[in-house]
C-alpha cells in the first residue's frame, strides 16, 4: 500500500482541534455530535459573534433537540460544561476537559484526581459511579451481541449507548427492549431505536410499563391481522406503518379499524392494508369516530342509491302540448296500459 504524502496549505484563519479529541473521542461519537463539537470550536474563534441553540440547529440542519442531546453527550464525555438558568435553559458552554479522557471502557480504568483538593469521601463517589457506569454498559453491549447474534458495529454501540446515557434507560429496560424486538423478528438497530424513542415519548421507564404497552400494541396488531384472515405471523414492516398511522396519527378506535378491514375482505375478497386505508381516510374526512357514525353514513348512501334508481316517469301532462290537444290530460302507467291492451286482444 502506498504511503500518503500530506501537504499543508492552511492559512492562519483556522480552527484548532486537539489530537486527543481525534484519538480518543471522535471515533466513538455519533457523526452529528462531532459536527456540533466542531461548530463550537469554530465559534470559539469568533468571541464577538452571538451563538444560540436555534442558530446551531439552523447551521447544521438539525432540530434544537438534536443539538441539546449532542451538548449533553459531550458534557458526559467531559469535554465541556453546560450552564443553566433557573428554568433549566442552557445559558452558557464552558469548553475544555476537566479530566483526562477514557480511551475505552475497561475494568482497570482509573479516573485521575482533580486538580483542587477534595475530601476523600467525596472524591471516591464519582470514581465508583463512573466505574459502575462503564461495567454496566459493557454488560449491556455483551447481552446485545447475544440477542442480535453478531459483533456490534459502531452504529449499534452508539445507539445502545444513547439509550443508556441520553434516554436514561436502565440496563434491564434496554435488555428487555432488545429481547422484545428480536422476539418479534426485528434485529435491525434502526427499528430497535424507533421502539426505544416511542417508549421514551410514552414516558416508559420500567419493564412492567413496557410489557403493558407492548401487550396492548400486540393485541391491536393481531386483532387487525385476524380480521384480514391472516394468522400464524406478526405484521410486516409496511403493515406496521399502516397500523401506526391508524392508531397514532388518525387516532381511530380499534373497532373502527376492524370494521374497515372486514369491509375490505367483503369488497375485494382478500386482505389489503392499502384498500382498508382508503376506507379509513374517507371516514376520517367525514369525521367518523364510532360505529354509529358509520351506520349514519351507510343509511345516507343507501338512500342516495335508491333515489338514483327511481325512474323519472313522464306523464302526458308533462309532455309538450300540441295544438290538437285542448282537453284535460291524464297521467298513465304505460306498462300497465300495455299489459291491458295485450290481454284484451
Amino acid at each position: 500500500m502506498n504511503v500518503l504524502t500530506l501537504q499543508n496549505y492552511f492559512q492562519s484563519n483556522v480552527t484548532l482541534i486537539e489530537n486527543e479529541f481525534i484519538d480518543h473521542y471522535m471515533a466513538k461519537a455519533n457523526g452529528e455530535y462531532v459536527k456540533v463539537y466542531l461548530l463550537l470550536l469554530r465559534y470559539m474563534n469568533k468571541p464577538d459573534s452571538s451563538l444560540s441553540i436555534s442558530k446551531m440547529a439552523d447551521c447544521l440542519e438539525n432540530t434544537e433537540g438534536d443539538i441539546i442531546r449532542a451538548l449533553k453527550y459531550w458534557e458526559k464525555s467531559g469535554l465541556l460544561t453546560l450552564n443553566y438558568d433557573s428554568e433549566n435553559n442552557i445559558t452558557g458552554i464552558d469548553l475544555g476537559r476537566k479530566e483526562t479522557p477514557v480511551a475505552a471502557p475497561t475494568d482497570n480504568d482509573v479516573t485521575p484526581a482533580p486538580s483542587l483538593p477534595v475530601a476523600p469521601a467525596i472524591e471516591s463517589a464519582p470514581k465508583a459511579k463512573a466505574s459502575h457506569h462503564r461495567k454496566e454498559l459493557k454488560q449491556i453491549l455483551f447481552i446485545a451481541e447475544q440477542y442480535l447474534g453478531k459483533t456490534l458495529t459502531r452504529t449499534d454501540v452508539d445507539a445502545i449507548t444513547y439509550f443508556y446515557d441520553t434516554l436514561g434507560f436502565s440496563a434491564d429496560l434496554i435488555e428487555y427492549l432488545i429481547e422484545y424486538c428480536v422476539e418479534n423478528g426485528h434485529k435491525n438497530i434502526h427499528y430497535i431505536q424507533k421502539v426505544a424513542l416511542s417508549w421514551a415519548d410514552a414516558k416508559i421507564t420500567t419493564i412492567e410499563q413496557a410489557r403493558n404497552s407492548s401487550a396492548l400494541y400486540n393485541r391491536t396488531c393481531y386483532s387487525i391481522l385476524n380480521s384480514f384472515g391472516i394468522k400464524g405471523r406478526g405484521p410486516a414492516t409496511s403493515e406496521l406503518e399502516y397500523i401506526k398511522k391508524w392508531t397514532e396519527q388518525d387516532r381511530f378506535d380499534l373497532e373502527i379499524i376492524l370494521e374497515a378491514c372486514s369491509r375490505t375482505v367483503l369488497a375485494i375478497h382478500q386482505p389489503s392494508f392499502e384498500y382498508a386505508d382508503k376506507i379509513l381516510q374517507n371516514w376520517l374526512s367525514k369525521k367518523v369516530r364510532n360505529l354509529n357514525d358509520i351506520r349514519i353514513l351507510d343509511s345516507a348512501f343507501e338512500q342516495s342509491k335508491t333515489e338514483k334508481k327511481k325512474p323519472a316517469a313522464k306523464t302526458f301532462s308533462q309532455q309538450t302540448p300540441s295544438k290538437f290537444r285542448n282537453f284535460e290530460e291524464r297521467s298513465y302507467d304505460m306498462d300497465a296500459l300495455t299489459k291491458e291492451l295485450l290481454q284484451t286482444n
